[in-house]
């Protein structure tokens, strides 16, 4: 998933925590009918290009973005099966909105941690970086995925990138208010290991379910490589409120992923802060195994 526990106990946390992000997106609004009509635009509109770091960030931090708010302590568990080489098998990938936060080219962003397993065997772990702007658009600033063997052992992390670090630059990874027949934008540029993905907004589905719920005018993305054609194309699903809740395969490519948003839970202090430790150490690791990309950033550290 070019991109977290337990599940059917948790339903009624989950349908609270819902709630509280779609509030969190509904905010008022003291501007004139003018200056909505204009954050509206550049929300619907915005592309990489409109990347400014020390002018339009103010708040950071607070990513209530309705189609993908970021709450610390919460996780999303997806399933299905992916094509790693071996035939189609059994994928399931594990994302935690943690409590960290790492100032990368000159903006604080929210730390996720994801876990990427197929066939029962820890196959990648990632810590990846958000923010979202004055507009309300969620831009993503890098990556840092640790590649696993089959015994467990250590690989490398090849696509490794970081904005501002070796010619890469944030992108955006949700727009504040996608409409469909705006243009293309891409979610991060890295032209050193040929990272491009790029996203365009196809259309609001009536409804799509998937095992947490069914849900109601979703949004779908489509999501590709133009730097890596073979690679095809990603179809993504999001809800208001929740976020990704499924991902299937669109034109092209071998992988031909398909995931299901299976489980929504708030995370125990105690749960949360093991995932802190390993999410800090591959932080820690990054300034050794990629250190070059790794220098210029801000440690990982628990948010104020």
């Amino acid at each position: 998933m070019r991109e977290s526990s337990p599940r059917r106990c948790v339903v009624a946390t989950a349908s609270l925590l819902l709630t509280s992000l779609a509030l969190a997106a509904c905010g008022g609004d003291d501007g004139t009918t003018r200056a909505k009509a204009d954050v509206n635009t550049k929300a619907s509109t915005a592309t990489e290009k409109d990347f400014d770091p020390k002018g339009n960030f103010s708040a950071s931090l607070q990513v209530d973005n309705k189609w993908h708010p970021l709450v610390p302590g919460t996780q999303f568990v997806f399933e299905g099966r992916s094509n790693r080489g071996l035939g189609r098998l059994p994928h399931r990938v594990i994302f935690t909105v943690t409590g960290l936060t790492k100032k990368i080219h000159g903006v604080d962003t929210v730390v996720l941690f994801d876990r990427d397993i197929n066939r029962d065997k820890l196959l990648e772990a990632e810590i990846t970086f958000f923010a979202q702007d004055d507009d309300g658009n969620v831009w993503n600033f890098g990556e840092y995925p640790e590649e696993y063997a089959e015994d467990g052992s250590f690989e490398g992390a090849p696509s490794t990138w970081l904005s501002g670090s070796r010619g890469a630059r944030a992108g955006i990874l949700m727009r504040g208010d996608p409409r469909p027949g705006t243009p293309a934008y891409m979610q991060g540029v890295a032209p050193k290991i040929g990272f491009g993905d790029t996203a365009k907004v196809l259309r609001y589905q009536k409804r799509e379910c998937v095992p947490v719920g069914c849900y109601e005018n979703v949004l779908v993305v489509d999501e590709t490589n133009p730097l890596d054609p073979g690679d095809g194309h990603q179809l993504k699903y999001y809800a208001d409120g929740v976020g990704n809740i499924s991902v299937a395969p669109g034109e092209g490519g071998k992988e031909r992923e398909i995931l299901e948003l299976v489980r929504v839970q708030t995370l125990r202090p105690k749960t949360l802060e093991k995932l802190h430790e390993e999410a800090l150490r591959l932080d820690r690791r990054a300034y050794r195994t990629v250190r070059k990309v790794w220098a210029g950033s801000g440690r990982a550290k628990l948010a104020n």
